[in-house]
């Protein structure tokens, strides 16, 4: 039953990431109308604006029933939508199997920070993906939340070693991110990249897990970048988004950073 009210939730909210993208691309390219609004507007097709009923809005099935087309126009729907649906689902459900903490009060609040956290970095990939911006307004909420739940992390358990290891985080991670973006006057790496790596360096804390956070991020835009390059559908100075690669490693170690680590170590020393 557990797992089935995180596929409903997880379908829900993948389905409210795509419409939080939409609205605030609208937004954010000039379009003021309330019916942009993020909590007031109302679902409509991006074609034709025809405002979707019910039926139009059940995740997944609406989109298959319909064949991938709009109800009203007869355009395609993307597959970015039922793409998002699938993939927030599946990382509802995967957090809930191997979530690191125990399922008590504290692990309860922070697993409750950590579903908002995917909602927002479905939002960020998707956005990233399409148009190479990582907005100021959900950075800015993603950073809120982790910072609001490491507080109240360190007071529930009265550990300040919370803090510390998430200022050492940030260090590391934004740090870097600056100085990068610094010598390069913004060519190697976006200054949204580096906003966001204060949030990410705040949630997996420490320099270890920032280091392997870095370095998943980069093996895999290198995975992704060589393939591109090879078959000639990209340049030496094609630009990649970096962002949903830094989301994607730092969900990796959130959730099996220490299991990595410990596996590492036993290779090591045996």
């Amino acid at each position: 039953m557990i797992i089935i009210l995180f596929v409903v939730l997880g379908l829900g909210m993948g389905s409210f990431v795509n419409a939080l993208v939409w609205r605030l691309r609208q937004q954010e390219t000039g379009k003021k109308s309330k019916k942009y609004s993020i909590l007031k507007g109302r679902s409509m097709c991006p074609d034709c604006k025809h405002q979707l009923g019910p039926k139009d809005l059940v995740p997944l099935l609406s989109w298959l029933t319909l064949r991938g087309r709009c109800r009203y126009c007869k355009k395609p729907i993307a597959w970015q939508y039922p793409a998002v649906e699938l993939v927030t689902t599946s990382l509802f459900v995967g957090s809930y199997l191997w979530w690191p903490h125990d399922f008590n009060t504290l692990g309860a609040m922070q697993f409750g920070a950590w579903l908002i956290c995917i909602v927002l970095f479905m939002a960020l990939i998707v956005y990233d993906m399409r148009w190479m911006i990582l907005p100021d307004k959900l950075v800015a909420i993603l950073v809120f939340v982790i910072a609001t739940q490491t507080l109240a992390t360190a007071i529930i358990t009265g550990n300040i070693g919370v803090i510390v290891t998430a200022f050492w985080g940030v260090i590391c991670t934004a740090g870097l991110f600056y100085a990068l973006f610094w010598v390069s006057d913004g060519k190697w790496i976006g200054g949204g990249d580096v906003k966001m790596a204060v949030g990410l360096g705040i949630l997996i804390g420490g320099p270890l897990p920032a280091v392997m956070m870095l370095f998943l991020a980069s093996l895999g835009g290198t995975f992704v970048a060589i393939p591109l390059l090879a078959r000639g559908k990209a340049a030496r100075d094609t630009k990649l988004p970096f962002g949903p690669f830094l989301i994607v490693a730092t969900m990796v170690v959130y959730i099996f950073g220490a299991h990595i680590i410990d596996w590492y170590e036993r290779l090591l020393f045996v």
